[in-house]
């Protein structure tokens, strides 16, 4: 018996997503456009830290990372349309990544505390060795006073889920107790500014307008 095809494979697609992100794919799904999702695999963290080394900002390193994972696919997939996406998570002039266990995450959240941080949410939508289009967004989002046992009782709550984001939440779901204001797209902060790529992406007539 042949394997099954990959979940959000699409025979021949006309779209891919340069990533393994569920939340950008249901994004995507959910507004009507059909993708195949091909995960880039990237070395994120050296690619982090010669950017950084270079003095990019945290918007540039999204914008990057967002093209590094479109070009590694567009390559293998010539003729496609491929879009990369990357966020980054910034407080205080430093740059926070995804939490690899519980400890982090909690750290995160007490670092966040209080305090406003910004998201920067990049998309690079490339064909070939060709960038067609590009946005760099982001966002403000201003996090309540949190005491320990409000965070001992989320992070208990979402679980290892807490892991699969740059902030340790969602906002779609039980991060939003987490927020006193939101200055900027939801989108935007889910990871994809959906909005304009789905005008780019009209435009191409890769969608139906």
């Amino acid at each position: 018996m042949p394997p099954s095809p990959p979940q959000n494979a699409v025979e021949d697609p006309r779209i891919i997503l340069a990533s393994a992100s569920k939340t950008r794919a249901q994004l995507l799904e959910n507004a009507g456009v059909a993708v195949a999702c091909m995960p880039a695999h990237v070395d994120e963290d050296q690619a982090k830290e010669s950017l950084k080394a270079e003095g990019a900002t945290p918007a540039q390193i999204a914008e990057s990372l967002a093209e590094l994972k479109a070009r590694k696919i567009a390559r293998r997939m010539p003729g496609v349309l491929v879009i990369g996406a990357d966020q980054t998570l910034e407080l205080g002039g430093q740059l926070f990544d995804k939490p690899p266990d519980m400890d982090h995450a909690r750290a995160h959240l007490q670092a966040f505390s209080g305090r406003t941080h910004r998201l920067n949410a990049a998309v690079v939508v490339m064909r070939d060795d060709q960038v067609l289009w590009h946005i760099n967004d982001h966002a403000d989002l201003t996090v309540r006073p949190l005491d320990a046992a409000f965070i001992e009782r989320y992070l208990a709550a979402v679980g290892e889920d807490a892991l699969g984001s740059v902030g340790a939440y969602r906002l779609e779901g039980l991060g939003a107790q987490l927020f006193e204001a939101v200055r900027g797209d939801f989108f935007t902060v889910l990871g994809l500014p959906l909005l304009p790529l789905l005008g780019f992406l009209r435009q191409h007539g890769a969608v139906e307008g």
